[in-house]
């Protein structure tokens, strides 16, 4: 982390779990375990958990997302939400083109891109998921992924813009798997993606941008990862599903 230039988030991304009444009982067990945190908070919810996640951390320092958007603002998309349904719920994080999105239902670059931009347009803070499969690092292209991915995803962002987009770095190898980069690898490739950034937009811009770590990371490894200067933080996926566990993730991204 490095705190003088850019901000800590501790993201959580519930995926599909959790009920309402599941969700404010969750929040109402983090929120003492997170109050004295210095970096940023979020959880990420399932479209019909986000009013009851509202309301459950309304006064505390835990910030509300989503795991997706759509592009359009209405129309014939069905089982689709838009950034102007999304506007009246209190939610303020959209996370966009998660590795299971792109796996399971077909996301693409453009349309992580077209998704991207709605969700800027609309107000939002963007969580922008990166990463390589297994057989990509095996075969040594992980920069080029993540260049490419990075590129198309913010082809149309302004460098306003710019500064409401987080970056979330998630080799899709170890999502799920229980595997993780080790802390040096995954500060390059964090590094590298702000140098993409550099070239696209500006140094200043890019050491700037919060670049998170998203794989596997969890109560045992935080510390580790986040002490590196390039990791600013975690989209967390598993351990955001229990409060003590993610408390102390949030505690060693709120560490000096």
């Amino acid at each position: 982390m490095n705190t003088a230039l850019r901000k800590t988030v501790i993201a959580g991304n519930w995926k599909m779990n959790n009920t309402p009444s599941e969700t404010k009982a969750m929040i109402a067990e983090l929120r003492p375990l997170v109050a004295d945190a210095t970096c940023d908070v979020v959880l990420c919810v399932p479209y019909v958990d986000v009013f009851a996640a509202v309301e459950a951390a309304a006064g505390s320092n835990i910030k509300i997302g989503v795991e997706n958007i759509h592009w359009a603002e209405k129309g014939a998309y069905t089982g689709e939400i838009s950034a102007k349904m999304l506007a009246e719920t209190g939610a303020e994080y959209v996370i966009v083109g998660h590795s299971e999105r792109r796996q399971y239902f077909n996301e693409t670059d453009k349309t992580v891109n077209l998704r991207t931009k709605a969700a800027l347009a609309g107000g939002f803070k963007v969580i922008l998921c990166v990463g390589e499969t297994l057989d990509q690092r095996r075969s040594g292209y992980t920069f080029e992924v993540v260049r490419h991915q990075t590129a198309m995803a913010l082809t149309g962002v302004s460098a306003d813009e710019l500064k409401n987009v987080i970056i979330a770095y998630e080799p899709v190898w170890a999502i799920g798997t229980g595997e993780t980069a080790t802390d040096e690898q995954a500060n390059e490739v964090n590094c590298y993606i702000r140098k993409v950034l550099a070239d696209l937009y500006c140094e200043n811009c890019a050491n700037a941008t919060t670049i998170q770590y998203g794989g596997s990371m969890n109560a045992g490894n935080a510390a580790g990862l986040l002490a590196q200067p390039d990791v600013d933080g975690g989209l967390i996926g598993g351990a955001s599903l229990k409060p003590v566990d993610f408390s102390v993730i949030v505690k060693a991204g709120s560490a000096e």
